[in-house]
């Protein structure tokens, strides 16, 4: 799917655009799908990281949680999907951030559900 392993964390909201950094390891097949479910892709100019600077940071943190905790050669893709979706839900609903003031993302989420809507 065009979400991989988050699609069941999105499936609940409409999706208005997606912002891309312009990289274009994947772009044509999701330039394609973005395209069949009429989701507008906001392509960023190339170097200038402060519009990107707090995904980029997120990414990073993510990544290097995800394996400071496991020492994982994982015996398929199947085993390596469902580690990846437990470490999601574990930054998502367990684990607070600091740019949320202490919240966790499904915290933030429901307190301001309607202005994210």
């Amino acid at each position: 799917t065009l979400f991989g392993p988050i699609g069941a964390d999105v499936r609940h909201y409409k999706i208005l655009s997606i912002q891309v950094d312009g990289g274009s390891e994947f772009m044509a097949d999701f330039e394609t799908a973005c395209e069949q479910m009429s989701i507008p892709l906001i392509v960023l100019p190339p170097a200038r990281p402060k519009y990107n600077g707090g995904v980029k940071r997120c990414n990073r943190t993510f990544r290097e949680e995800f394996y400071a905790y496991r020492d994982l050669i994982a015996d398929s893709i199947g085993a390596m999907r469902f580690e990846l979706r437990k470490a999601v839900d574990r930054y998502n609903t367990f684990r607070p951030h600091h740019a949320l003031k202490g919240k966790t993302s499904m915290e933030y989420l429901r307190i301001n559900q309607a202005d994210v809507a």
